[in-house]
């Protein structure tokens, strides 16, 4: 029976597996600059977690989903998104009582019933970050510096960041009103899903990804004409704020985002190097969801491996030996093993043949594996007590004693 990986998966190892350590390396030192806290969330949740949270109109809840019922009747959703776990984690948990903002970021595996495509897949992976208990525009411009520092770090180049204000509640139904009349008159030609966007979220429809509907909303009123002067206010403040910090940004007023816990700031980073999946990374506002305010981002990590392999950023990733110990005869295999051991006790990371090779093989197999040196013991080392270590990049050779290899490569690193 052949057993295939499911559709929209992958599997990583070796070379790809080192590079995703190495991108979540970088995650884990920018989120220590910032005293960014790390959150882990279950993998599964209530599925009305997601329903009254992302919004029952998005196409997460409508379409994406993964949802099952377990023997006890009861109905999860594996985690499509990280910000509604996140914000349950902070409720139950009381994290409220930390000190304001309490910052908090992720590194965990999202799930969603889509069409896979390049950089799009059904399990991806996102990094994510988001700040609970501030309601101030410095706190949006200290989220969005995480992520402009981080990729900046990575060498991306490229990128523009997008900033809009869709305002808050009372903001949004001056904007619906406005949008309902306009959309009024061009129903016919819209598609169904925004037809029936029109009913639950009306602002989705300036979301949708139809070219038909595109064209026919691209005269439409936008968010930022309906903002009341606070949230104009704190719009104006951020753009401060990001000038300030050096980080240019265009103000897309089209911008707003898919789901419907967003309100006042949006922002997405976004690159000419990823083809229609123009978005890097981004996020925005929630205040509605966490009392004190919140604002956080997400970045699908499959699709910044995209760009940094677009812009030929990919570092190079090599595997970390530092030496083959080989041997010869039951005697010299014996002693290789033993002091191969000796070596990874000391932290130095050493390897042996376990398949039998002769040594020329052996040699061959430590070439591979990019050993930095290599060394072989016998009878005839055994019983001198010295052995030859050579370094596989030059050929030079230097005499040792065996029983002072670990401090010999000590010295080395």
């Amino acid at each position: 029976m052949n057993i295939t990986k499911p559709k929209g998966t992958a599997d990583t190892f070796g070379a790809d597996a080192a590079l995703w350590r190495y991108i979540e390396n970088e995650i884990h030192q920018t989120a220590a600059l910032f005293a960014l806290e790390e959150m882990r969330t279950p993998m599964f949740e209530n599925v009305e977690l997601f329903v009254r949270s992302v919004g029952e109109a998005t196409d997460i809840v409508q379409k994406e989903m993964y949802t099952f019922t377990d023997q006890g009747g009861r109905t999860y959703a594996l985690r499509p998104e990280g910000t509604a776990p996140a914000v349950r984690a902070y409720a139950e948990n009381s994290l409220h009582n930390l000190p304001a903002p309490a910052k908090f970021y992720y590194i965990a595996p999202n799930f969603r019933a889509e069409r896979p495509q390049k950089g799009r897949l059904r399990q991806h992976h996102q990094f994510g970050a988001e700040f609970f208990g501030s309601i101030s525009s410095a706190a949006d411009a200290e989220l969005i510096s995480v992520l402009h520092l981080f990729l900046g770090n990575l060498g991306i180049e490229n990128l523009t960041l997008h900033i809009n204000s869709i305002g808050d509640k009372d903001c949004r139904k001056r904007f619906n009103t406005a949008l309902l009349g306009f959309l009024a008159e061009r129903v016919d030609g819209l598609c169904a899903l925004c037809r029936e966007r029109m009913e639950k979220n009306p602002m989705r429809v300036l979301d949708c990804k139809n070219d038909n509907c595109k064209e026919l909303i691209k005269d439409a009123p936008v968010p930022l004409d309906c903002i009341s002067d606070e949230c104009a206010e704190h719009f104006e403040q951020l753009q401060q704020h990001l000038t300030k910090l050096g980080i240019p940004f265009v103000i897309d007023k089209g911008l707003v985002r898919g789901l419907d816990y967003y309100n006042r700031t949006v922002f997405e980073f976004m690159s000419t190097d990823l083809g229609a999946q123009s978005t890097v990374g981004g996020g925005g506002r929630y205040d509605v969801l966490v009392e004190g305010g919140a604002v956080g981002f997400g970045m699908g990590i499959e699709r910044l491996i995209l760009i940094l392999e677009a812009q030929g950023k990919l570092p190079l990733i090599s595997r970390d030996i530092t030496v083959f110990v080989g041997g010869m005869g039951d005697v010299g295999v014996a002693k290789a093993t033993q002091l191969t051991y000796e070596l990874r006790k000391k932290g130095i990371s050493a390897i042996n043949d376990l398949n039998g090779r002769s040594v020329k093989a052996q040699l061959k197999y430590a070439d591979k594996l990019g050993a930095k040196f290599s060394m072989v013991i016998g009878e005839a080392e055994l019983e001198s007590g010295r052995a030859t270590i050579k370094d596989m990049q030059s050929g030079e050779a230097t005499e040792i004693e065996i029983d002072a290899i670990t401090e010999f490569f000590g010295r080395k690193l």
